[in-house]
């Protein structure tokens, strides 16, 4: 019976595992601009969320900085995917600069993603072929100098590894 209650123990405090999947994890979404990483002339305020199955961020303006400010922006995290959706914004143009965009930052000890990529047929935008990256649990979407309007939506496609929620 000690046997028993030893491998229940050691079983109970091994990591949760998740599936190949976003939901339920920790994530903090940011805004980002700059010629020079060193240097940046936007950095936007980071909120962080759970993964559910509702809508993760309605980004509004947050004040300006160096003559910019955030484009409002509707973000839906799903299983593998995320989803932008400019339907409340203004049409404009984002600003010219080397990164002008999103970045999302979600908690884990191992490298979460596999691969990433513009889903075409749900994206309107058109982004460059370098304006997704991603390294262990960060997701990066660049989209300086495209022009939006309230019709314009963007979703990139994850390849999500199996990782200890953390």
């Amino acid at each position: 019976m000690r046997l028993l209650g030893a491998i229940l123990l050691t079983l109970g405090a091994a990591p949760a595992f998740a599936d190949a999947t976003l939901y339920d994890r920790v994530v903090t979404f940011s805004t980002l601009t700059y010629d020079n990483i060193e240097t940046p002339l936007y950095v936007g305020r980071g909120r962080t969320v759970r993964v559910t199955d509702a809508v993760e961020f309605g980004l509004e303006q947050e004040g300006v900085q160096n003559g910019l400010d955030v484009v409002p922006v509707i973000v839906n995290i799903g299983e593998t995917r995320v989803e932008l959706d400019y339907s409340n914004t203004p049409p404009g143009t984002f600003a010219e600069a080397v990164f002008n965009g999103y970045v999302l930052r979600f908690e884990t000890d191992c490298v979460l993603f596999e691969g990433a990529e513009v889903d075409q047929a749900a994206t309107n935008l058109p982004l460059a072929e370098d304006a997704i990256t991603y390294g262990y649990g960060t997701l990066n979407i660049n989209v300086a100098a495209l022009s939006f309007n309230t019709s314009s939506r963007l979703a990139v496609d994850l390849d999500v590894a199996d990782c200890p929620l953390s």
